[in-house]
């Protein structure tokens, strides 16, 4: 007997939707490996739930699946708004691969035309990288300090400082502080 192809993404975890989509596509591992400038055991990985991408691979493979970063993360219900505690936040950050932990805001509101994220960078645990990618991005220091680069500049943002900036530019963070707590929004 045959399964239902038309799966519902609800309640699957964000790898478990990346190969939903990746076979609905009829595409390779590799293909989207090589599309996203990764390797085939990476996306394997993720996939399996085996390791969290960071949000700059998250957007790469949103890319290249022809859906956004907000598709990968929302679930199937459909709100007029979306409210989350700070508790509910801090309880479910996740570690992702380059060390530092996030929570995706409003998963359950779709057709978002930005993606807020709350991020908790630990000094030590991340590891220093750059990326870019395309849209904008907005930074809001919660609590901390961090060093932000982007471009050739770099930042100092502290408690209560922003940046907005077209993420085009490589940029990448480094915490300062113990702890540094900020939201960032992708658009």
């Amino acid at each position: 007997m045959e399964e239902n192809k038309n799966i519902t993404v609800k309640n699957l975890k964000v790898g478990a939707r990346i190969k939903l989509l990746r076979i609905n596509q009829k595409r390779t591992l590799q293909e989207i490996a090589d599309h996203c400038g990764l390797s085939k055991s990476m996306i394997s990985k993720i996939e399996n739930d085996k390791t969290t991408p960071s949000v700059a691979t998250l957007v790469k493979i949103a890319s290249t699946l022809g859906t956004s970063v907000s598709g990968l993360l929302e679930q199937e219900t459909w709100d007029k708004t979306s409210i989350t505690n700070k508790k509910t936040a801090m309880e479910n950050l996740v570690k992702t691969e380059k060390g530092y932990m996030i929570f995706p805001y409003a998963s359950q509101y779709h057709g978002k035309k930005m993606q807020p994220f709350l991020f908790v960078a630990r000094k030590g645990e991340v590891i220093p990288h750059h990326l870019s990618h395309e849209g904008e991005e907005f930074v809001y220091v919660i609590e901390g300090s961090m060093k932000m680069q982007v471009g050739d500049t770099e930042y100092i943002l502290k408690s209560g400082d922003s940046l907005y900036f077209n993420a085009s530019y490589k940029h990448g963070i480094i915490p300062i502080s113990d702890e540094v707590t900020y939201i960032d929004i992708f658009a």
